[in-house]
């Protein structure tokens, strides 16, 4: 039945994953574009600069999209979720507050200088701007994920009344799940941008066009992946024991198990039936399981009918995206290490299989990024605060009808608005790089007569 609730937490989740692609794919480019201009400054070539002013057009549009949703999405805790605001305002709201306050006032200010000061500012001066913009991303991933690290993991809190006050603002801000979410974001955020350049790298290099840019970038791209794939596995590995220790249930779901027991398999493939409480057409590696989520060849996993039926989050979604999530990014090492072993043979670019292999995994990072966050945010069910707070009582109290028709405005709105947005970026990445406006000189002059400085051009 599509009543209130459900329909809020769709319509949430519909503006969150839009929102949650283009914040991370700014948090990746932004420091791409520190690397390019850092290069530029040390070699002074077009070819460097005409790169960072590729990638910054690129960077331009994801930033203004991202802030247009996060907006909306900010909107909702007003207009769905006005019983969660109430009651967890006073912890939540601070920790948003200090994203805008810190990261958000930051970014924006210095993006000005970064887009438009190239002829207004130093050299120096515009690479700080660009180092500035980039900093803020992080301190803006810092604070959304403490937030949303505190609703997995509550701490430094006490309730009075029902409504959360905050009680120890490190115990909140660092939460037991934060470190390991927070670092899994940032990389998750920079390996979707090294796959989008490496991506449309591969592609120029298939077209025969922006060669020699193209071999550096795919270069650039795979030595990334190469490095930051096997640590983001090695993370995500510290972030399933922190859900086994603090989201029991959650881990329950994720991989369906339904009976609790020690020396697990690990399920590869089922299809979990929740009302029979069992998998069907179960692929099972023994003990596997038990190895990878208690590093215990005899380690115990919980079931699920250790807990209420009503205290379950649902199973199949994070099931699957998990599934989908682990799977792309093997698929991601097995391209890295494929990619390594071709460049020490100096055939990296001669390979036509092994750039649409590139091409293929181009928005692999973005379909991994949406995964995880269905796994939290689904997992996590039916609690909006992990085993304190449920959603059935945070949601606002207006009719299913209402809900409705601002959802179907949103599907609208966001189609049209990020489907152009998407489009023009599709657009602007297939055309490649372009010759970019040469700085002004650094000689300075004396001019012979006062008039004559307005010939000169100016730093």
């Amino acid at each position: 039945m599509l009543d209130a609730l459900l329909l809020s937490r769709i319509q949430f989740g519909f503006v969150i994953s839009f929102h949650i692609l283009f914040p991370a794919f700014s948090i990746g480019l932004a420091w791409w574009l520190v690397f390019l201009e850092a290069v530029w400054l040390k070699r002074r070539t077009d070819f460097w600069r005409d790169l960072y002013f590729f990638w910054m057009k690129a960077f331009a549009v994801a930033f203004g999209m991202g802030v247009v949703s996060g907006i909306v999405m900010s909107f909702q805790f007003g207009t769905n979720w006005a019983r969660y605001s109430e009651l967890a305002g006073n912890v939540v709201g601070p920790l948003l507050n200090y994203e805008v306050l810190t990261a958000f006032f930051l970014e924006a200010t210095f993006l000005g200088v970064m887009l438009f000061g190239w002829n207004k500012v130093s050299h120096r001066t515009h690479f700080f701007a660009t180092c500035v913009v980039a900093i803020g991303t992080l301190i803006s991933s810092f604070w959304i994920i403490a937030a949303n690290s505190w609703m997995q993991t509550p701490a430094g809190y006490a309730l009075q009344n029902d409504v959360f006050v905050p009680t120890d603002w490190w115990a909140i801000i660092f939460n037991p799940s934060f470190p390991y979410r927070l670092v899994h974001m940032v990389l998750a955020a920079f390996i979707t941008t090294a796959f989008v350049v490496g991506g449309v790298a591969a592609g120029y290099l298939l077209r025969d066009v922006h060669r020699a840019q193209a071999q550096a970038m795919l270069k650039l791209a795979l030595a990334f992946v190469a490095i930051t794939v096997p640590v983001q596995i090695f993370v995500g590995d510290l972030s399933g024991l922190a859900v086994r220790e603090y989201q029991p249930a959650k881990l329950a779901a994720i991989e369906a198990r339904w009976e609790t027991e020690r020396g697990v398999p690990l399920t590869l493939f089922a299809w979990p039936d929740e009302t029979a409480e069992t998998n069907h057409y179960a692929i099972d590696v023994p003990r596997l399981g038990s190895l990878i989520l208690a590093h215990s060849w005899d380690g115990e996993v919980k079931g699920l009918k250790d807990f209420p039926p009503q205290d379950r989050p649902p199973v199949k979604a994070p099931f699957f995206a998990l599934r989908v999530m682990a799977g792309l990014g093997f698929a991601m090492l097995a391209l890295a290490a494929i990619g390594l072993v071709l460049w020490r043979r100096d055939t990296l670019h001669r390979h036509r299989w092994y750039l649409h292999a590139w091409r293929l995994m181009l928005p692999s990072g973005f379909i991994a990024l949406l995964c995880g966050w269905y796994v939290a945010e689904i997992g996590r069910q039916p609690w909006v605060v992990y085993g304190v707070l449920r959603t059935a009582d945070a949601v606002s109290p207006v009719p299913a009808s209402s809900v409705f028709a601002s959802l179907l405005t949103f599907v609208l709105v966001y189609f049209f608005l990020f489907g152009f947005g998407a489009w023009y970026l599709v657009q602007l990445l297939h055309k490649g790089p372009q010759p970019a406006p040469k700085r002004a000189s650094d000689r300075t002059q004396t001019p012979a007569r006062p008039l004559s400085a307005a010939d000169i051009k100016g730093e």
